[in-house]
């Protein structure tokens, strides 16, 4: 495993991409005073040590507020941590030539950060009404966004929502249709309102006149617990400041100072600035977009090239662009680099030299050239490479002409699944014997 220091600028404000560059120029200090003498800068020892605290200050305090907006509990810890930085080089400095007049004051620094962070403690509870739901009661123009192969469409008003003081998206009014580019075709949903996009983008126009039914509406149908009541089934979970998504070989989780990224090619964990990474991860190249209707089932999530959408009928789930994945009941359809097609008596599987099909008590498998068959409680064994390669054939035709009635919500179709079968038995048949 790596350690990787640093804290991830994307889609952070001026003031905490200054606090991390602060922190850089710490950290370069640090190593200009530790090699003070082969550089000559004896002199400057204590004009160094006041500037390596003052950016510990500065950085602490910048970055107040990255989750929940500034608080005074925030604040407060902020400078109970500046001082226990503080405490901590002063004490070890003391061995590294810092004059003794400034290290003998680690001791009356570190009681600091023990006092201030518990008077942050108790002011906990001050700031813990302000650390909730909030629904904007101010309402702008909507006319539509666009979010790659993702589209909104519509128009309305959109009343911007705020977990804390951080703003963590829209909830919409009006009339809506979402539109997503799949592997499947394009997927179009009319949306009933309200629906909230969980998004840090600009998606408003102009002020206009908001609706305060609506609002306080909102913010009743917001509570998490409404929303996610079955969390062990819930494989999306998009809050704003809360982001879970499980998906076929991924898993992303994202929580304040958390963020857990799981892929076929390695994982990360990143806990405060520190990170620990083993293997080489897909990183989500943006923030993760949800769009929800609150009082329906639709959720559509994108993140980066994986997108998700869930109606109360069906899934559909593109895994890298290329692979998707159809559900609806216990039907189920995958295209990709395999194909397979699968329901509760029927399996059709072709990829990577093989192909299987299932249907009630007939099997037939093909693979390396040779292709076995068993049907009625006999089985049979055909070594042909032409047996083999009509086998993938008509597996691929059946998962092809099955699929488009699959996705229309028909399901699959047995009585035209049977007669391809028994047209492959047939045809089989003749390499008999």
């Amino acid at each position: 495993m790596s350690y990787v220091w640093g804290h991830n600028l994307r889609n952070e404000g001026p003031r905490f991409k200054l606090a991390e560059y602060l922190k850089v120029l710490t950290a370069v200090l640090l190593i200009v005073w530790l090699f003070k003498g082969p550089l000559k800068l004896g002199a400057y020892n204590d004009y160094t040590v006041y500037a390596i605290i003052a950016l510990l200050f500065a950085f602490e305090l910048l970055s107040v507020g990255r989750w929940f907006g500034v608080t005074v509990s925030g604040v407060v810890f902020a400078l109970a941590k500046a001082f226990l930085w503080t405490s901590v080089f002063l004490f070890f400095g003391q061995w590294l030539g810092m004059s003794d007049r400034l290290s003998s004051h680690d001791g009356t620094a570190f009681a600091y950060a023990v006092v201030l962070a518990l008077a942050g403690l108790l002011l906990l509870k001050f700031d813990e009404r302000r650390v909730e739901w909030k629904v904007e009661r101010k309402a702008y123009e909507f006319a539509g966004a666009d979010f790659g192969d993702v589209k909104l469409k519509g128009s309305g008003k959109a009343y911007p929502v705020r977990f804390g003081r951080k703003h963590v998206g829209w909830v919409l009014d009006g009339e809506l249709e979402v539109e997503a580019e799949t592997p499947l075709g394009r997927v179009r949903k009319r949306l009933l309102a309200p629906v909230a996009v969980w998004t840090g983008e600009n998606i408003a126009g102009g002020k206009t006149t908001p609706d305060p039914a609506f609002v306080s509406t909102v913010e009743l149908l917001l509570n998490p617990d409404r929303l996610y009541r079955d969390k062990n089934k819930a494989s999306v979970i998009d809050l704003g400041f809360i982001k879970v998504y499980e998906g076929e070989g991924f898993e992303y989780v994202k929580l304040p100072f958390i963020e857990v990224i799981d892929t076929p090619t390695g994982e990360e964990v990143r806990i405060g600035p520190m990170r620990i990474r083993d293997g080489n991860p897909e990183m989500p190249p943006g923030d993760m977009l949800t769009i929800r209707e609150l009082t329906n089932g639709f959720q559509l999530t994108k993140t980066g090239s994986r997108l998700k959408i869930q109606t109360e009928e069906y899934s559909i789930e593109t895994a890298d662009g290329e692979r998707v994945i159809y559900k609806s009941g216990d039907e189920s359809l995958s295209l990709g680099e395999a194909v397979s097609l699968r329901s509760r008596d029927v399996s059709v599987t072709v990829g990577r030299g093989r192909a299987r099909v299932k249907i009630e008590d007939v099997v037939i498998s093909a693979r390396d050239g040779i292709v076995r068959i068993r049907v009625g409680g006999k089985t049979h064994t055909i070594e042909s490479s032409e047996a083999y390669k009509l086998v993938v054939r008509k597996a691929k035709e059946i998962v092809d002409e099955q699929s488009a009635g699959l996705i229309e919500g028909l399901g699959i179709d047995r009585t035209l699944l049977s007669r391809r079968v028994k047209e492959l038995l047939d045809e089989l048949m003749n390499y008999v014997g």
